[in-house]
This record gives C-alpha cells, structure tokens and sequence, in this order.
C-alpha cells in the first residue's frame, strides 16, 4: 500500500499520489493519461494533475487498483 510519507515531492497536491515504490511500469500513465507522468531523470511516474471529473477519479481509481506494486494512493484529501 502507498504510503503518503513516502510520496514524491513531483506530486500536485491532492488526493492521488505516487510513492517511491514506483517501478516505472507504465501502467499508471497509459490508464490516466490525463493525471500520470512520467519523470525522466528519476524514472518513476507521478501524479502531475488531480482528477477533475468523475470519469478522471474513475481511471484514477482503476491506476491505483491496478498498480503492480501498489506505488499509488488516495488519502482523500482535496
């Protein structure tokens, strides 16, 4: 589980983040596209815009389900 101690600085403030157990697989940012990227020089991806609708929150959602090593969490926060 994402810890949000350990989330990356790169992240928007907001609900969704990415943590350093990220592993680069992608996954996140082919699901919400929108919302993930990628940092280049650390090799991880990051959360560079909070969902702004409900079909963003939904992929969001389903990145986080999805995320093999589970780098990514909500802590609910606006």
């Amino acid at each position: 589980m994402a810890d949000l101690e350990n989330r990356y600085e790169d992240n928007t403030k907001g609900a969704f983040y990415v943590d350093d157990q990220c592993i680069d697989c992608d996954l996140c940012r082919e699901t919400a596209p929108d919302n993930f990227t990628r940092n280049d020089d650390g090799g991880y991806s990051y959360v560079y815009k909070q969902p702004e609708n409900d079909e963003e929150a939904a992929l969001c959602e389903e990145a986080m389900e999805g995320c093999p090593v589970e780098a990514i969490g909500n802590d609910g926060a606006d």
